[in-house]
């Protein structure tokens, strides 16, 4: 089989786009307007715990599991091995996008044979622990979908994946040697256990509705490659949530970074053209964890109502605050991040001044990084640098002649500080209010 061609200057590229924050930046629009120019979309990891809004012609699609890309005709969704797939919330997603008028089958959308499946006992064992979490002082800030108990399980290789529905007469065995580690759990947490019969219902009911889209994806992915396909991978929450990155334990349970898309995909490392990250041009947070630059009084709870600060899946209160480039600076080299798409320009208008955290200071020390350490990341202090504000509108832009001057004067600092250039600029919710200053595809 001939290797791919290779790329010279201008040639396609294909693009990982990653949240370089702790996710919630808008990465929806962004990658809709990218997947209109891809072939191929691709999700490498973390589950329906992490949701997309796109807007498209005034309406609006929430997705949760599903590639962004399968409200555009003509591209393939795929659901990588690096995605913990939950069957029941994936045919209700279906359901629900179907009833918008967006036409979802095994024509446009496979699923990796070996994902692992998000079950009932994952579901409850995450709501359990949190409840008793918030107890003791210990709780983390999860949605309660099931994500962390199913990575457990993967790593634990208990997991029932998708495979496994298709083949009938080997579940009995599977179920058996999950549940002698979920009972234990169960007994432990004062719980019922659960009985075999039970969860193979769930999954035999579910079985001819998802085996279906069923595929050998990193053998198709290599297909469309080799066949000069333009392929976006769509990573879901933010870089300081990765599992080995991020602010830990307060993360996810899987790694956000770039480096992830070749994994959670089946493809090499070769295959990455250009990494994008998605970066808010403030920064919010979702659940528990430290936080450096927040904003605990009237410009936190303005910055809030502006940008409408609520997680698309869980509805919760985003906390906010002012740009924070040590950690965005961080998360461009973490994930060798070559451009930034800004968003969410526009809930900056008006202010007078706006702070930037440029470094951070510890027990009197100067830190160009966010330690590793629970307890530093804790203490440290942010040192600001005050940038003028502006009275102009940026809303709806789509040049940078429709910016304020002092508005491109805080887009190009951000550039210094972080150490990477703004590719795209987005200026409202809408997908056509965006600036570009390098098409990513375009490596």
């Amino acid at each position: 089989m001939p290797a791919p061609a290779g790329r010279g200057k201008g040639a396609m590229a294909n693009v990982v786009v990653v949240g370089s924050q702790w996710g919630d930046e808008g990465k929806g629009k962004i990658v809709d307007w990218l997947s209109e120019r891809a072939d191929v979309v691709v999700r490498f990891q973390g589950g329906h715990n992490a949701g997309h809004t796109l807007v498209i012609d005034e309406v609006s699609y929430k997705l949760s599991l599903l590639p962004s890309g399968v409200v555009r005709p003509g591209k393939l969704g795929v659901i990588g091995n690096g995605v913990v797939f939950d069957p029941h919330a994936f045919i209700a997603e279906v359901g629900r996008i179907s009833a918008q008028g967006v036409t979802i089958s095994p024509d446009n959308l496979r699923i990796a044979e070996n994902v692992t499946l998000i079950l009932s006992v994952h579901r409850e064992l995450d709501q359990l622990r949190e409840a008793t979490a918030s107890t003791n002082g210990t709780k983390i800030g999860t949605t309660g979908r099931g994500i962390g108990p199913a990575y457990e399980d993967k790593v634990g290789r208990r997991a029932i994946r998708l495979m496994d529905l298709g083949e009938p007469a080997s579940l009995p065995s599977k179920i058996d040697r999950l549940l002698a580690h979920h009972n234990a759990l169960r007994r432990g947490l004062g719980q019922p256990e659960v009985a075999p019969a039970t969860l193979l219902e769930e999954l035999t009911s579910v079985a001819d509705k998802v085996l279906p889209y069923m595929d050998v994806t990193w053998r198709l992915l290599d297909e469309r490659r080799r066949a000069g396909a333009r392929i976006l991978f769509e990573g879901a929450q933010g870089a300081m949530l990765d599992i080995d990155h991020g602010t830990y334990p307060y993360v996810t349970s899987s790694n956000t970074v770039s480096g992830q898309a070749a994994t959670g995909s089946g493809l090499g490392p070769g295959a990455v053209g250009y990494v994008l990250g998605i970066t808010k041009a403030y920064t919010t947070r979702v659940g528990e964890g430290p936080f450096p630059t927040e904003l605990k009084d009237a410009v936190g709870e303005k910055i809030g109502e502006r940008g409408h600060e609520f997680g698309t899946v869980t509805g919760r209160k985003r906390r906010c605050g002012w740009f924070d480039a040590v950690l965005v600076r961080q998360t461009v080299q973490v994930s060798g991040i070559d451009g930034i798409a800004l968003t969410k320009l526009d809930v900056l208008d008006g202010f007078d001044e706006i702070k930037v955290c440029v470094k951070y200071l510890l027990d009197g020390r100067e830190l160009d990084h966010l330690p590793a350490s629970q307890a530093e990341q804790a203490r440290v202090v942010p040192v600001w640098e005050t940038i003028e504000g502006w009275k102009g509108s940026t809303q709806g832009a789509r040049s940078w002649a429709d910016l304020p001057a002092q508005a491109v004067k805080y887009v190009r600092r951000i550039e210094e500080l972080i150490g990477a250039p703004v590719a795209m600029l987005s200026t409202s919710p809408e997908r056509e209010d965006t600036i570009l200053v390098q098409d990513p595809f375009r490596d």
